[in-house]
């Protein structure tokens, strides 16, 4: 009972670690053939030198405790071959969410800095009478721009994957409106 207490944990997640570690590998792929054997032997290697002390030990103290582990050896391997696919996509949509969410927040705050550029020339009276093209919307490049801005609105609204590239046109768009109506780049 000793044996299958000490040595069915060590030997389920040795078998377990490095059935995943060549799954991993093999579903990434590898750039270099000979770096890969290399590596696979390592690998390899490594999860036997845990695994077959944990299976052989227990074996040689009794027969059925060994062929008990190494059932279970077995179906340690089989679980983390079906599952290490699951797991690496889980893990890559986690990572691409994580991606996602951060250049939405990137390109939320670059929307409302385009925005508050935008507002200096509708809301400054100074700037309005200086720049009126860029509240004429009979302009094409002033109207190019409002019809960025309503459509960056809207995917802002929606969290859309399209948000960020939404927002890229807009700043664009009003750095195109900004050129049209003669503002120095200095001044924009």
């Amino acid at each position: 009972m000793w044996a299958l207490l000490l040595a069915g944990p060590v030997l389920v997640a040795s078998v377990a670690a490095t059935v995943f570690v060549v799954r991993r590998r093999a579903l990434a792929g590898g750039n270099g053939q000979p770096e890969r054997s290399d590596q696979l032997f390592w690998d390899l290697f490594l999860g036997a030198c845990v695994a077959v002390p944990a299976l052989l030990i227990p074996a040689l103290v009794s027969p059925w405790t060994g062929l008990f582990l190494g059932a279970a050896g077995v179906a340690a391997g089989v679980a983390a071959y079906r599952g290490t696919p699951r797991y690496l996509s889980r893990r890559a949509a986690r990572q691409n969410s994580r991606e996602q969410e951060s250049a939405h927040l990137a390109a939320i705050a670059r929307h409302d800095e385009v925005v508050a550029r935008w507002r200096r020339y509708e809301l400054d009276p100074a700037c309005s009478i200086d720049y009126p093209a860029l509240t004429d919307v009979r302009l094409p490049e002033t109207s190019a721009f409002i019809k960025a801005m309503r459509t960056a609105d809207q995917l802002r609204l929606h969290a859309h994957q399209g948000y960020p590239d939404a927002v890229t046109r807009l700043a664009a768009s009003l750095a195109d409106a900004e050129r049209a109506a003669g503002i120095p780049a200095e001044q924009a």
